[in-house]
């Protein structure tokens, strides 16, 4: 498993500040073998994740051509089998950490409610 990024430790740290009581979340979670797509962090028995998306400002992969589109096909996929991914920077992880734990906690609460 790749090494934990600042972004996902970053997470960590928050989801055990404001996530307590929901569940853990599989990092780095393989959700469409054969192909090598991943999701940084997953609840897999209710088809969410969420994805750090780092270097936004300073022309990381996720902004480059190539790497936005590997990410543009990895989405779509992920939708096509019912997942439902939230995406955040790093400047939106730092600006209001709560707001987006909150999101994470609500959306596990809307899809624990329908199982």
């Amino acid at each position: 498993m790749p090494e934990q990024s600042s972004l996902e430790r970053t997470f960590e740290t928050y989801w055990i500040m404001f996530g307590q009581g929901f569940p853990e979340p599989a990092r780095e979670y393989r959700f469409m073998p054969p192909r090598r797509y991943r999701f940084d962090l997953a609840w897999p028995e209710l088809k969410i994740a969420v994805e750090l998306e780092g270097g936004v400002f300073s022309g990381g992969r996720h902004t480059r051509g190539t790497g936005f589109e590997s990410d543009c096909a990895k989405y779509n996929y992920a939708a096509l089998f019912g997942w439902t991914i939230l995406r955040y920077t790093a400047n939106m992880l730092s600006k209001d950490p709560e707001k987006m734990i909150a999101q994470v906690t609500w959306l596990i609460e809307k899809k624990q409610e329908k199982k």
